[in-house]
């Protein structure tokens, strides 16, 4: 605010200057020059009648000659003052446009706002460090569920774009540099209610200077990274980052238990996107060779991975620097059939269209099928504006950069125990997450996606709970899955993970018996979960589940049912 004012008074001194110097000389002239009262005598104006009519003629308002009518030599004197003040007026508003359209100003002024928007957050925020499609379905996840989230994006259109979103919550945002610490301090890193950090530019280079900033600025945050290169990884990870989330080697991941384990991978994705998982089907995808076409890092971290399972891949590159010491390529785009049969797509089973172009890859995919109409397809969607595109065409996988990351990252800081939940599901078998599917889909008949929540027993989370555990009550997990107004009914929710001072344990049964402390993962309706909200909070409701009885609240009804 300091600058502001600092701006504003050193760009308007010359003209407050001059505005005063002429009104000041007005204002004397006319205290000077004689004038002559009703009655015929000499008289002169004081300072107080001179500065009245200076200041409404020189705003061209005219209320006429007061106290008297004026003389000659006094009109001449109103008359030379009149432009004067006119044109002195001109200049300073002129000069207070100018000011208005000053970028340091403006600059200034909306730094100012940033601050004091992030300094009224009273509850725990995240730093979003770039708004592209990535930062912006993080950032749509976080207020779908409540949680505050400040925005520092270098582009002024995706700003344009944030302040034109449907948020119900006020979203604070700059436009400026990531990379430097100032923009950093502004968005509120060195706040104790900063929850943490995600560096989400495209610029590897810069969100390892924002992790290390993080780092140094605040060591208790978070620090989520994005990165697209090994070495940026290694980097990272030598001082200490949270979380760092390589988009190509995530999907080829994934793409691994897509062939493997179709069901569990429905699981994956119905638990980290919700996007509409319900129609889904796992599909099975026969043994054979693969075509890769686009060997740059997606293709390099399929590649790999499969290689590690030993199947066979052709790969389609246009740079023979890329591929020289594969065994198996094919030089060209891919986008020409001659290229695909030179890589017998027709004998393939699969083909991953990993080029960096959106219309390349469309054509690739296009092409194979036209060739092979049976093959699985894999593709790499770069544009978000194409996802219409994609699904048109019909693609068994899409595999969208900001989806991936922003999937992976929603998960981590809105239910982490989702992780952990599916780390255990992974070495469960095929018809086990065949029938968690199943028991997932009957949840919501609708079609509509599933809530996912976690609880922790905690006084804030549990105020019923832990006050019955407090009187050494045994409270069992079938309690809170039970109807509060109905406790014959159950609730529409699967109980996905129990973590406990003697393990994580995937599906605990209704038998299952609370303690202090303990964290439960869910998935089910928002009624369900509203419903259990109360009991977890409402001692009486908890004592109906428990008992079946409803024990009177007031002091008259306690001492009626003692008797």
């Amino acid at each position: 605010m300091n600058m502001v004012l600092f701006l504003i008074l050193r760009r308007m001194r010359a003209p407050l200057l001059a505005l005063s110097l002429v009104y000041s000389v007005a204002t004397l002239g006319l205290t000077i020059i004689p004038g002559m009262d009703d009655q015929g005598n000499p008289w002169h104006m004081d300072f107080f009648h001179a500065f009245y009519f200076v200041s409404f003629m020189g705003t061209t308002i005219g209320f006429g000659e007061i106290p008297y009518p004026f003389t000659d030599a006094q009109r001449l004197w109103a008359l030379v003052f009149i432009y004067i003040t006119v044109a002195t007026w001109i200049y300073a508003i002129g000069t207070v446009l100018s000011l208005l359209q000053n970028e340091t100003l403006r600059r200034a002024g909306t730094e100012y706002q940033f601050r004091q928007s992030v300094r009224s957050l009273r509850e725990p925020f995240f730093v979003i460090c770039g708004y592209g499609d990535s930062g912006g379905r993080l950032v749509d996840s976080l207020e779908r569920r409540n949680i505050h989230a400040v925005v520092v994006e270098i582009r002024q259109e995706r700003i344009d774009a944030l302040i034109l979103g449907d948020y119900t919550m006020q979203i604070p945002r700059l436009c400026g540099d990531a990379s430097d610490p100032q923009n950093l301090i502004l968005a509120g890193i060195e706040s104790p209610f900063c929850a943490g950090v995600v560096a989400l530019t495209d610029q590897n280079q810069v969100n390892l200077h924002i992790a290390i900033t993080s780092r140094v600025l605040n060591p208790d945050a978070k620090v989520i990274c994005r990165a697209e290169a090994h070495y940026i990884e290694a980097n990272m990870a030598s001082f200490g980052t949270d979380c760092i989330i390589d988009p190509f080697d995530t999907f080829a991941q994934r793409l691994s238990l897509a062939l493997d384990n179709p069901c569990l991978f429905l699981l994956d994705s119905m638990l980290r996107d919700n996007p509409g998982w319900s129609t889904l089907e796992a599909a099975n995808v026969a043994e054979g060779r693969w075509v890769l076409c686009g060997y740059g890092r997606l293709g390099e971290a399929i590649h790999k991975i499969f290689a590690k399972k030993g199947v066979d891949v052709t790969v389609v590159e246009p740079y023979l620097d890329r591929v020289g010491g594969l065994a198996n390529y094919v030089i060209g785009l891919g986008t020409e059939a001659h290229t695909l049969n030179e890589a017998n797509i027709a004998g393939a089973v699969g083909v991953v269209a990993g080029t960096d172009n959106d219309s390349n890859n469309l054509s690739i995919i296009v092409t194979a099928k036209e060739i092979n109409p049976d093959l699985f397809t894999v593709v790499r969607q770069s544009n978000h504006f194409n996802r219409r595109l994609f699904e048109k065409a019909e693609v068994n996988i899409v595999m969208a950069s900001s989806t991936v990351v922003a999937s992976k990252i929603k998960t981590l800081l809105v239910n982490p125990m989702v992780d952990d939940f599916l780390s255990l599901a992974h070495a469960q078998s095929e018809e086990w997450a065949d029938a968690l599917n199943h028991r997932l889909n009957d949840l919501t008949p609708d079609d509509r996606p599933p809530v996912i929540w976690e609880l922790s027993i905690i006084e804030q989370d549990a105020h019923a709970l832990v006050t019955a555990l407090d009187r050494e009550l045994s409270i069992k997990l079938q309690y809170l899955l039970a109807d509060h107004t109905d406790r014959s009914n159950e609730l529409s929710t699967i109980a996905l993970l129990h973590d406990s001072n003697d393990g994580s344990f995937i599906l605990p049964s209704g038998e299952t018996t609370l303690e202090w402390g303990d964290r439960l993962l869910f998935v089910g309706t928002g009624q369900s979960r509203s419903m259990m909200a109360w009991t977890l909070q409402n001692e009486t409701a908890l004592e109906y589940v428990m008992n079946g009885t409803v024990a009177p609240q007031s002091t008259l009804g306690k001492l009626l049912f003692a008797n």
